[in-house]
């Protein structure tokens, strides 16, 4: 079965999470979760990361918006990507890490 081009965006972010050695998860909410929840939970050297994955021009629905900003009040990081800024995962992964080790 061919991927959605967010399918595809998700693939490659997960892609790069297990190439940098990172805990992820794909929660699946289907009616007994909770909505808005981003579509990879991850966990980069102790920090909470959200990471909702959009193709094209999709744009982050209000809902899911409200629980990035809840992820970052609460001291994580919650961000969008799409297939036109996906390198953005790496590169904030590892000023995660480098920020984490330097401390």
């Amino acid at each position: 079965m061919a991927r959605t081009p967010e399918g595809r965006v998700k693939d490659y972010v997960v892609d790069i999470l297990k190439s940098e050695g990172v805990y992820y998860f794909l929660p699946a909410t289907g009616g007994f979760g909770r909505s808005g929840v981003p579509d990879i939970v991850a966990c980069v050297a102790g920090i909470f990361l959200g990471i909702e994955c959009k193709a094209g021009r999709g744009k982050a629905t209000a809902l899911q918006m409200r629980e990035l900003h809840r992820i970052a009040a609460a001291g994580g990081v919650g961000i969008v990507v799409n297939e036109h800024n996906m390198d953005r995962v790496r590169r904030l992964v590892r000023k995660i890490k480098s920020w984490k080790e330097a401390a």
